[in-house]
């Protein structure tokens, strides 16, 4: 047990972003495709979450397979290559149907509250 008293909800708030990772990647790239860091970075700045190189590969080359997003390089001027990644057609339903889960999932919570 922590001593830090706000230990469980940290806990639960980290465990929260984690399952929503991969909403929060789609919700992002549908707005416009992305670069690997650029996702990294949107991802820090906007949702306070700590993120590796490590964690966002594997996941967009899992979307990839899945056909969720597509990906393509790009030669910069200077430096190397950038690998930008896109929505499908198939990952744009499939957020549309987890945008719709997941509103089902708030009010179902919603009126346990009340």
């Amino acid at each position: 047990m922590s001593e830090n008293p706000n230990y469980f909800l940290t806990r639960w708030q980290s465990q929260l972003k984690k399952g929503l990772f991969e909403y929060i990647i789609m919700l992002l790239l549908q707005k416009k495709e992305r670069y690997g860091y650029e996702l990294i970075s949107d991802i820090k700045g906007q949702f306070d979450m700590d993120i590796a190189d490590g964690t966002i590969y594997p996941l967009l080359n899992r979307l990839k397979k899945e056909k969720i997003v597509e990906s393509r390089w790009v030669e910069m001027e200077e430096g190397i290559p950038r690998k930008y990644y896109q929505l499908t057609d198939l990952g744009k339903q499939q957020l549309e149907e987890m945008y719709g889960y997941l509103g089902e999932l708030m009010r179902a919570i919603s009126e346990l509250k009340s």
